[in-house]
């Protein structure tokens, strides 16, 4: 066995075995030890007392791992194994909580770091893993796994934060800090060496600097943060709750420093159901009520006279704004018996923030047409009061914030505007495009007050200008072609006016010039025709072009074939935007496949199809078989059909072909 390691689960048999196989050869051995060593492994758990009474002292450097340690030196020897081995049949049990009751009565109340790292049911081979014995004298019974200054206080069911994170273990773990009662359950005599015993209460390890005044429950005003200042503290929650002013007092004004071998601060006992308890009356007992009758905690100052002197049964009952104003406001010197002119706000509100702008209106400037005592602002000038002078607020104009129109910063504020266009106030986006004739910068021609977007352009007024809308044109929405002119610009400077009105100047020639010729073509206006010399504004499908005009007319079953057909596009596009169209087959062969397998070709010269077919229709054939070909059909053949002759089928590339030619002329290849 290794030295260090508690025999946890070691079978004593194999163990007392082992011990014996590690003995020098039996002769040089005493007769004792002699038995010992014949001695079946098998049966030392039966006899190990009688053998440990026969050895003695020699068995003991046998059994015994190693010395113990200085604590538990007192178990030494080996007649006292079995204090701390159980021994029989099975394997060991260790006894460690019969004699550590402190560690046992822990973990059956669930208390501390044992209780969270083992069962109820522990017993003491649960603790070999971190008390490891027969060691020496000197070694220790704790392995700190990492480490002590590493260990998890948090194990142990109290939380290391605050201040006390920082703290070295013996800081805390000392014998004076473990109470009187807790002394007596621990085995350990060296109190120095335990870690049991400590209570969590604040005044089991610091001092009550508050003298018994506010109790032992640190913990409802101090944090584990620091001492000071007291976070958790609430004196609303007192018996004095602070307001106003008293807020900003510092403590010590009010709780004051009790002489004493160390000074501390009173808490309890101060006075505190009258203001002059701690201020001064600068009345000198003139008024018999409370100070609350006049004053409050926010100013001394700000007093209110509600309880002193009702205004309201005055001619002046004080209101709004007026309300919360210190008397020697309106009271000059404080002298109340001194009338005070009040009839017009300007009797007091002096000089006219105004200037004299609403001198013309029937009140004369009463500040009371448009404000009131609740505030200045926001006026009292409503919309409809706006629609009773000479501009009426409409549409968007009722939002908008009075300063936005009256410029000008409070008491410069202009209200009377003589300018009324749109362009007053609202700068031109068009940059002059219709300061002219006949708009002549007059906004509203095309916009109102309802809102800048839309327009109210209708069609009839664009049917007026140099370019009607038509056709598709009409479905088309404005920003389609009056598009901004530069990214990032307001839309206001969209293009408005064009100089090229053809279908060029806003649609891209998807031909890429192939119909410039016939786009040029003037029409009876003298006007070039452009695209519609093939299209129409009411659809971009083609309905003017005549293929009767090219060099390949269209008859028979070619009118009938779509224009995709013959003109391809490229790439495999399934539209005709790309197409090259003077690139278009003309010869049978390049759009039709050849169904005779080249019968009919000469050499490389594909055959001509119009010899026998044309493009009214494929069937029946042309061909005039007394023209064309060797075997006349005079008499009785003429009623025969061709496949009667022709009836030879080969396949070429996976196609059945018909042959005709090779076809047998003899009466008898067809005759019997």
């Amino acid at each position: 066995m290794r030295r260090g390691t508690l025999l946890k689960d070691t079978d004593w048999r194999s163990h007392l075995a082992h011990s014996i196989n590690a003995r020098p050869p039996r002769e040089s051995l005493s007769l004792p030890a002699q038995i010992s060593w014949c001695i079946s492994p098998a049966r030392i758990g039966t006899i190990l007392v009688c053998v440990l009474a026969f050895i003695a002292v020699p068995a003991r450097a046998q059994i015994s791992p190693g010395p113990l340690s200085k604590a538990h030196s007192s178990l030494s020897g080996t007649t006292q194994c079995i204090k701390c081995h159980g021994v029989g049949l099975g394997k060991a049990e260790l006894k460690c909580l019969d004699c550590h009751t402190e560690i046992r009565q822990r973990i059956a109340q669930g208390r501390g770091y044992h209780a969270r790292i083992l069962s109820r049911n522990a017993s003491g081979k649960d603790c070999v893993p971190c008390h490891s014995e027969h060691n020496g004298e000197d070694f220790g019974l704790i392995r700190w796994e990492p480490s002590q200054k590493q260990f998890d206080h948090s194990k142990t069911g109290y939380f290391l934060e605050g201040r006390h994170a920082a703290l070295e273990c013996n800081q805390c773990h000392k014998p004076e800090h473990i109470g009187i009662a807790d002394r007596k359950g621990i085995v350990v005599r060296d109190l120095n060496r335990s870690f049991l015993g400590l209570s969590r209460d604040c005044l089991s390890c610091h001092v009550d600097e508050h003298h018994g005044q506010l109790g032992t429950d640190c913990l409802s005003c101090h944090s584990m943060a620091g001492w000071k200042p007291a976070a958790k503290f609430d004196h609303a929650q007192s018996k004095y709750r602070l307001t106003g002013a008293h807020e900003r007092v510092a403590c010590q004004k009010c709780h004051t420093e009790v002489k004493a071998p160390k000074p501390y601060a009173k808490y309890v006992g101060i006075p505190f159901q009258n203001c002059v308890s701690c201020h001064t009356d600068p009345h000198k007992g003139a008024f018999a009520m409370n100070c609350q009758t006049c004053h409050n905690t926010s100013s001394w100052k700000q007093a209110h006279a509600e309880g002193k002197f009702d205004h309201s049964t005055t001619k002046f009952p004080l209101l709004g704004k007026h309300e919360p104003l210190a008397c020697e406001k309106c009271h000059h010197d404080a002298d109340f018996k001194k009338p005070i002119p009040h009839a017009k706000c300007a009797d007091c509100h002096t000089p006219d923030p105004h200037h004299g702008q609403f001198k013309n209106r029937k009140q004369g400037g009463e500040c009371a047409e448009c404000h009131n005592v609740n505030g200045f602002k926001p006026s009292l000038f409503t919309v409809a009061m706006h629609a009773e002078t000479k501009y009426p607020l409409d549409g968007q104009h009722e939002k908008v914030e009075c300063d936005k129109c009256h410029t000008g910063m409070s008491v410069q504020t202009v209200f009377k505007i003589t300018d009324t266009k749109c362009i007053a106030c609202h700068a031109d986006v068009h940059k002059g495009r219709f300061a002219g004739p006949p708009h002549s910068n007059r906004c509203e021609d095309c916009h109102n007050v309802q809102g800048f977007r839309s327009a109210k352009f209708t069609l009839a007024q664009h049917n007026t200008t140099r370019f009607p809308l038509t056709g598709a044109h009409v479905a088309v929405t404005c920003v389609e072609c009056h598009k901004v002119e530069h990214a990032g610009t307001p839309r206001g400077t969209a293009k408005l006016v064009f100089d090229d009105l053809t279908c060029t100047g806003c649609h891209d020639d998807p031909h890429q010039g192939q119909f410039t010729e016939r786009m040029a073509v003037q029409r009876a206006n003298g006007t070039a025709a452009g695209c519609e010399a093939c299209h129409n504004i009411r659809s971009w499908k083609i309905s003017g072009f005549d293929h009767s005009t090219t060099t390949f007319p269209l008859v028979g079953a070619h009118r009938a074939a779509p224009c995709i057909s013959c003109h391809h596009p490229r790439n495999l596009e399934t539209t005709m935007r790309n197409v090259h169209f003077r690139e278009a087959p003309k010869r049978c062969e390049q759009c039709h496949e050849d169904v005779h397998a080249g019968q009919f070709s000469q050499g490389n010269t594909p055959p001509d199809c119009s010899t026998c077919h044309n493009s009214a229709k494929w069937r029946p054939s042309l061909f005039d078989h007394e023209k064309g070909a060797t075997f006349s059909l005079k008499g009785a053949h003429e009623r025969v059909p061709c496949a009667s002759c022709h009836t030879t089928r080969r396949l070429v590339n996976g196609v059945s072909v018909v042959f005709y030619k090779s076809t047998p002329k003899l009466c008898s290849e067809c005759h019997k």
